[in-house]
Formats: C-alpha cells, sequence, structure tokens
C-alpha cells in the first residue's frame, strides 16, 4: 500500500489553526485500518533490530530510557509515513514560510517503566528541528497504560496528550514536553520537520 496524497482525514484547516493558535495539534484517525496494520507488523517485526536512544550527538543520557530505529528506505511502510510529512510540510511551509527542506524520522519502543524526561527538540534553536510529530501506531491503546504526552504550548498551558492509537501529535519542537512513564509496550514514529529557519 503506498500514500500518494494526504488522507482526506486529516482536517489541514483546524491543524493550520491549532498549530498557529497554540502551536500543537493532533490528527486522529490519520491512515486506514489496513495501512495501520501493515505498520505495526512492520515495526514489531524488527523490534530486535532497535538501539538505546540518544540525545545530542549520539549521547546515551539517563533523560530518556525509550528505543529506537531510524527509518530508512528499506521500511517500506514507514516511509509511506515520512511522505506524507514531507507533503504536509508543503502546507506548512505555505502558510507559515518554515522553509522546511527534509524529514527525519525513528520508530520508538517505550516499554513498561520507560519514559523520557522534560526537554526541548530544538533547545534555545541549537538544532534545525521546527516541527516535531509523533504517531502512535500501536492498535490498541487503555488510558491506565500511560505514555501520554505531556506538553507545555506556545502560551505556556499545559496538555495531557493521550496515545490513542492512528493518532499524530504535532508541535513546535522548541515547545518543553514529555513522554510519562508507560505502563505498557508503547509503539510510535517519531518525526522533525527540519529546517534553518525560524518556526511559528
Amino acid at each position: 500500500m503506498e500514500i500518494t496524497f494526504l488522507p482526506n482525514t486529516w482536517n489541514i484547516d483546524q491543524v493550520l489553526d491549532d498549530l498557529n493558535e497554540h502551536g500543537f495539534a493532533f490528527i486522529d484517525n490519520a491512515y486506514s485500518k489496513d495501512y495501520v496494520h501493515q505498520l505495526v507488523e512492520e515495526c514489531t517485526s524488527n523490534l530486535n533490530r532497535f538501539r538505546d536512544a540518544a540525545i545530542q550527538n549520539g549521547v546515551v543520557s539517563k533523560i530518556r530510557s525509550d528505543h529506537i530505529l531510524w527509518i530508512t528506505d528499506e521500511l517500506n511502510m514507514a516511509t509511506q509515513h515520512v511522505k506524507a510529512l514531507d507533503e504536509f510540510s508543503k502546507i506548512l511551509n505555505q502558510n507559515f514560510y518554515l522553509g522546511i527542506k527534509q524529514v527525519e524520522a525513528h520508530f520508538a519502543c517505550y516499554n513498561a517503566g520507560e519514559f523520557y524526561a522534560l526537554h526541548r527538540d530544538n533547545p534555545q534553536k541549537k538544532n534545525d528541528r521546527v516541527i516535531s510529530a509523533v504517531y502512535y501506531l500501536h492498535e490498541e491503546w487503555q488510558e491506565d497504560w500511560g505514555g501520554q504526552l505531556h506538553l507545555q504550548d506556545k502560551n505556556d498551558h499545559w496538555h495531557t496528550i493521550t496515545p490513542k492509537p492512528n493518532r499524530i501529535a504535532m508541535f513546535r519542537s522548541d515547545l518543553l514536553h514529555e513522554v510519562l512513564e508507560a505502563k505498557h509496550q508503547r509503539l510510535s514514529i517519531t518525526a522533525w520537520l527540519r529546517s534553518n529557519d525560524s518556526v511559528i
């Protein structure tokens, strides 16, 4: 299956409004069930290749305990998601003049007890990450399984976003956020829309 255009479940106008007003947005029911199933299969069949996650410059830190696998062309299903984000980047560029040039992404696995403490993906604008996008690709999630995204928006209000299956949480990379401790294995794709220009 190949994604050749943005799904009609993506309410583009609402996402743009939310990013502009709050600095974050989310998209529910992002993809078809068939695609989600294939993507989960691709992720879980490669779990033995995941490695301890690192922070800047490959430094492994106690700030996070998840495991990751960078997405390359060989991961056909995940690459389709990256292509969709690349298409969406063009819309962001047209509306916010961000100059996004590329999307980088990795699978992430949070096993029970794993977390990512408070941080920014682009601290003091030290890298070219403009927009972060987390796609929750597990097929089931229960409220008491933890793993929520705790995020401070551009107006300094805090939000707790549930890792609902087939949801994309999108936010400015300079916003403070954390992943709360997971009580159950949590799978996702974390992506960054990268540019050398300023953010919205």
